[in-house]
């Protein structure tokens, strides 16, 4: 292992090493299975922002619906560890797609019931959260500039407004057994539930996402589970995947554009 020491740790909490330490791609962020009184755990060390606003999220939920937050300091997080074998991937791809989309929409609702605790002041406000997306669709025009005005209107006349998961997808929600779906690595925004339920659609992969018909009876099941207008989300579902197609462009990561949804999502939408 490279790159961080997990041992001040250890010893602070208590921890002892169940596996080998991993990096994640995107947030750099270090992780390292242990055990905690037998307990299995997953520790994570992040610098950034929005891991660290994530993990104060997390202890806000304390257990409802995501993973429970067993001790947090600074850049360090100690996270209950998922031990059940299904896989919300693994159904999508695998012809339980429905059963999948009806089990993120159910934690999805858990992370957006009310609580009577103040918020996290963390939270980061979706208007910041896509700031990206202006700039680069005033420089590539065509669907991303249909799914920068498109996110203006939502913005400027936000419903519903909660604390956001952030990156709600397959990978995110996990089979924790006898505790059932919970979700992961929120980034930790505010802004109207329909964000949360936008990103699902692009997932597990491009391939799954495309599949002919199902933006259709995705968005028919998910605004009927949500209690949604279908407008409202095709506008969510053209924004969040304008914004992901900017940030992927704005990486430099030309392999990995593609504005297939988010011109999906235009076409039904008629803009």
């Amino acid at each position: 292992m490279t790159g961080i020491s997990f041992q001040p740790l250890l010893e602070r909490w208590g921890l002892t090493p169940d596996g080998e330490a991993f990096t994640t791609e995107y947030t750099g962020s270090w992780l390292l299975p242990v055990r905690r009184d037998g307990m299995p755990a997953i520790l994570k060390v992040s610098p950034s922002p929005e891991e660290i606003a994530g993990g104060a999220l997390m202890e806000w939920w304390a257990g409802e619906g995501a993973a429970r937050v067993l001790a947090r300091e600074g850049e360090a997080l100690l996270l209950e560890r998922a031990m059940g074998s299904r896989s919300l991937v693994a159904m999508s791809k695998d012809g339980e797609d429905d059963a999948a989309t009806q089990i993120i929409c159910e934690a999805v609702e858990v992370l957006h019931a009310p609580r009577e605790r103040a918020l996290p002041p963390t939270l980061v406000p979706l208007d910041i959260w896509f700031r990206e997306l202006g700039p680069m669709a005033a420089r590539q025009g065509g669907v991303l500039a249909s799914a920068h005005e498109v996110a203006q209107i939502l913005l400027a006349q936000p419903r519903d407004v909660v604390a956001l998961h952030g990156d709600v997808h397959h990978a995110n929600i996990l089979d924790f057994g006898s505790q059932g779906w919970l979700a992961i690595d929120p980034k930790g925004l505010l802004g109207e539930r329909g964000y949360d339920y936008a990103n699902p659609f692009c997932n597990p992969d491009t391939a799954t996402a495309l599949r002919a018909g199902r933006l259709q009876r995705y968005l028919a099941q998910v605004s009927e589970q949500a209690g949604m207008e279908p407008k409202r989300l095709l506008m969510w579902i053209l924004a969040y995947s304008g914004l992901s197609a900017a940030w992927i462009l704005g990486d430099g990561d030309g392999e990995r554009f593609d504005l297939s949804i988010a011109e999906l999502a235009a076409a039904e939408l008629g803009v």
